[in-house]
């Protein structure tokens, strides 16, 4: 039996255990108790999880029972709140803690789940890595299933790398492979070319036939009005980046690939903050929401940056 996770966190620092669960009723051990714990102390509360995970722990917990735990839990699926990996940091845990900047919060977070494509994994691995340095010194507890019976042994051996602690059947302990920042550089891989694209460069002075190109090509590709209009203004956003911090020009290149229509631009500069656009930031007439706009609006980002230049992908369904 999965040790339970109520005492996880407990305290004023950050904490950030994973849970490794083959089995439902091992999922709610893990599960129940820290959520109940967080309840009982007064802490705020979030679960966000893939929906048919959402389903079973919120029964657990009293499901619709005005005075039951469940009722003073904030609940997500993840499976869409955080479909796009890059958006889970600002638009569901940052988002949630903020609302309680006095308290210690507590969340459950299963950002990888059975499913989740080869596309997809890279970005699900910095996330878990990059929450460690996004939470740093926050007090506050963000707890992460793992179904361990049905990920494959990449998923989990990375877990045991972005999580410094573990919870699994045989308690609860200290990951000897705690090193994250090892995750966030091993999947800062090239992207593998596509195999045909449309393309076209640009400048400062060139931005509107970026916005066009983008919007033109979507729509041909498969895209609706309002996911073409997400995607032109994400192209936008990356494109005028490229143009004021990236070496003054770039490429943009769209294709359709795996039912998603895919943009990535690319240019001559090197993002040094691996936060960069996962970390709320106000409005400002000096831009720096670029990457985190483009995080809100698209389905998938993906990034490859170093000495020879920055390419970002934008995925859209159609």
């Amino acid at each position: 039996m999965t040790a339970a996770a109520s005492g996880s966190g407990a305290g004023g620092a950050f904490a950030h255990p994973a849970l490794f669960y083959e089995s439902d009723d091992e999922y709610l051990a893990g599960t129940v108790p820290f959520v109940r714990a967080g309840v009982a102390a007064g802490e705020p509360v979030a679960v966000a999880v893939p929906g048919v995970r959402l389903g079973l722990l919120r029964d657990a917990l009293g499901g619709d029972d005005p005075d039951a735990a469940a009722a003073s839990v904030t609940w997500l699926d993840m499976a869409e709140a955080g479909r796009n990996p890059g958006r889970i940091i600002p638009g569901v845990l940052h988002r949630f803690a903020d609302r309680h900047p006095s308290r210690r919060v507590r969340i459950i977070g299963e950002p990888i789940w059975p499913g989740r494509s080869e596309t997809e994994y890279p970005a699900c691995a910095q996330h878990e890595a990059l929450i460690n340095l996004a939470f740093a010194g926050r007090d506050a507890s963000i707890l992460c299933p793992y179904d361990a019976a049905r990920l494959d042994e990449r998923a989990l051996a990375d877990a045991r790398v972005t999580h410094p602690v573990l919870i699994d059947a045989e308690g609860e302990h200290d990951s000897p492979y705690y090193a994250p920042e090892r995750v966030v550089r091993d999947y800062n891989r090239p992207l593998p070319p596509p195999a045909e694209a449309y393309r076209i460069e640009f400048d400062l002075a060139a931005l509107p036939r970026v916005r066009e190109f983008a919007w033109a090509w979507a729509t041909r590709l498969g895209l609706g009005p309002g996911a073409a209009g997400d995607l032109e203004l994400a192209v936008n956003e990356l494109a005028a980046n490229s143009c004021l911090h990236g070496g003054g020009t770039g490429t943009a290149r769209i294709w359709a690939e795996d039912g998603r229509v895919v943009c990535e631009v690319r240019d001559a500069g090197t993002i040094a903050d691996p936060l960069a656009g996962r970390i709320p930031v106000a409005m400002s007439p000096h831009g720096g929401r670029g990457i985190l706009l483009v995080n809100h609006l698209a389905d998938l980002v993906r990034m490859h940056t170093g000495p020879g230049g920055t390419v970002i992908r934008v995925y859209m369904r159609r």
